[in-house]
């Protein structure tokens, strides 16, 4: 009976693509070709992808004036996410239905055809999906053109610049999760001293399991003032330390752990909600100064908070990036 119900679905689906994409009559009798993403979808035999926009009431978006970017996942890549998550698309509640309709709008960027050109041509960086988190603000998205183009660090597109009347659609092998901020921390090369910071503050008696809290998509929300790697070398030079670790002249896990403190903020505060004034952190007091974007700790120390590297949304919090360590109180 499976099969023969998703069969339907994909039916259902291919008639909508001809019902509402087919050729249309002007006023001059001539024809004009429309062909949507949905049809990109179906000539590349996209079948669980097609499955999904009709179960999650998603066809008729996509068929929409757009334009839209889709990163468009493979037959086996959705085969993998069932396998692991355990749905059914013939048999979704409702919750799961919202889950698999966010996840799928976590490939969609409304509003620009994005091409591999263009992606390449910038590197990598962050853009938003159509995915909504915290607060109904739309998650992001972390490309990085190194080695391929790569997404949120788990998704290569193997197929790129298919292009429709409404947008492109670039083929991933991937199912790109809703990312949480420890997908953001982990796929840019750029915050990783600020891993080895969690993971060692959880070596010893952490306030917090740091990693398991910014990995739990159900956590939080967080706002997490993240230090670039620049700002972590800096402080260490500053405190006359050598790196993380117990031996003297280093920083060890229960002063890591203080500092990181100084750092989260509860509650998912993208830069338009900063506040001109006091901002407490799980660890401390901040001041913050929403015109010039500074925050000043305890001991008077201003970090800067890098603008065009601000509002990084994950399901579980929001992320700003700063050019200094904050510290508690020494």
């Amino acid at each position: 009976m499976k099969i023969i119900s998703k069969t339907f679905k994909l039916l259902t689906v291919f008639l909508l693509v001809i019902g509402l994409t087919g050729c249309d009559d002007d006023d001059n009798g001539s024809n004009m070709q429309t062909t949507t993403v949905v049809d990109i979808a179906l000539a590349n035999n996209l079948t669980s992808l097609a499955a999904a926009l009709e179960a999650t009431d998603l066809v008729s978006t996509l068929q929409g004036d757009g334009p839209f970017t889709v990163f468009a996942p493979s037959n086996d890549a959705f085969t993998a996410l069932l396998t692991a998550t355990g749905l059914d698309l013939d048999n979704l509640s409702t919750s799961e239905e919202a889950l698999v309709r966010n996840i799928l709008l976590n490939h969609v960027i409304i509003g620009t055809s994005v091409t591999a050109t263009d992606l390449v041509g910038l590197g990598s960086g962050y853009t938003n999906t159509a995915a909504t988190g915290p607060n109904n603000e739309n998650l992001s998205l972390y490309f990085d053109t190194t080695n391929g183009v790569v997404l949120n660090g788990a998704s290569t597109v193997t197929s790129a610049d298919n292009f429709a009347t409404n947008g492109v659609v670039h083929i991933v092998d991937t199912v790109i999760d809703l990312p949480t901020i420890a997908t953001f921390a982990t796929t840019n090369p750029a915050l990783s001293l600020l891993v080895d910071a969690l993971a060692y503050a959880d070596t010893g008696s952490p306030t917090v399991p740091f990693i398991a809290t910014v990995s739990d998509a159900s956590a939080g929300p967080f706002t997490v003032f993240a230090p670039t790697n620049t700002a972590f070398a800096n402080v260490l030079a500053e405190l006359e330390l050598s790196g993380f670790g117990e031996g003297e002249g280093e920083l060890n896990a229960a002063t890591t752990d203080a500092v990181l403190l100084s750092h989260i903020v509860s509650g998912n505060i993208q830069s338009s909600g900063l506040p001109n004034g006091p901002v407490m952190t799980l660890g401390a007091e901040l001041t913050a100064d929403n015109v010039n974007f500074t925050l000043t700790d305890p001991n008077d120390r201003v970090s800067n908070i890098v603008t065009t590297l601000v509002n990084i949304q994950g399901i579980n919090g929001v992320v700003h990036v700063i050019d200094t360590v904050i510290l508690p109180a020494l």
